[in-house]
């Protein structure tokens, strides 16, 4: 093998390393990034009741983005905690916010502002009128929540009877679910049907945390794995060379 060959062997084995190490170094960052920042912007919760079934069933491991109450819209799924509900993290959708009102049921489904919504998370042959609630007017900054499971979930329907006819203060919003991360059914469904109202809810950054740290974890074991694969393919084109030399 000539001098010229080796030398430029070795700059390409030099190349080829720094290359290795920077895919590792940003794997590093995009990694452990990735992590981070789901850490900041999702809490996971395990759902306790079947009060939201088919949607979500109890013992579902569920990420539910830190977000203040303001933001949240109609069709969200919450997490959020009411004393008089209970001294309990609990899981409700939100049909109706403050100004709204809201009723069950016309032609078999849920209104809100007199508009008929269609609830496709609702399971097969259940009917939203399977819960009746009289016409009710939200309070300002208060949210009136269902369980998915409508004929048994103790929701703001079990709780008319109470001050501000059962709502829940926005203030008492700790997350919106954005996902069931066990077992891994994904990103839950858009709620279209609260469209007709304005605008919804877009998920949240979940999609891009777990793009970094995909990405992440590729880069590093690809990145490791350059130097020990670029090693022996020069050793086997040295002997090549070798070999074919000799002959």
């Amino acid at each position: 093998m000539s001098r010229t060959s080796g030398r430029t062997d070795e700059g390409r084995g030099r190349l080829g390393s720094v290359l290795s190490g920077l895919a590792v170094a940003l794997g590093c960052v995009l990694f452990l990034g990735g992590f981070a920042w789901g850490a900041i912007e999702y809490q996971p919760y395990t759902v306790p009741t079947e009060s939201m079934v088919p949607t979500i069933k109890a013992g579902d491991r569920i990420l539910a983005q830190r977000i203040d109450g303001g933001d949240i819209k109609r069709g969200d799924v919450i997490v959020f905690k009411q004393k008089s509900w209970g001294d309990m993290l609990l899981v409700k959708r939100v049909v109706a916010v403050g100004g709204d009102t809201v009723a069950c049921c016309t032609n078999g489904k849920l209104t809100v502002n007199g508009k008929q919504i269609d609830e496709p998370y609702l399971a097969k042959g259940q009917a939203a009128e399977s819960t009746q609630i009289p016409t009710v007017e939200v309070p300002k900054d208060r949210l009136f929540l269902l369980g998915d499971e409508r004929s048994g979930s103790l929701d703001s329907t079990a709780h008319l009877t109470e001050a501000f006819n059962g709502t829940v203060a926005r203030s008492a919003v700790k997350g919106r679910v954005d996902a069931i991360a066990w077992p891994m059914d994904g990103m839950l469904a858009r709620p279209t049907g609260f469209e007709t109202l304005g605008g919804i809810s877009s998920p949240g950054p979940l999609r891009l945390v777990l793009t970094a740290i995909v990405v992440g974890a590729v880069l590093v074991l690809g990145g490791a794995a350059y130097g020990p694969i670029a090693t022996r393919l020069r050793r086997r084109g040295r002997t090549r060379t070798e070999l074919a030399g000799a002959a």
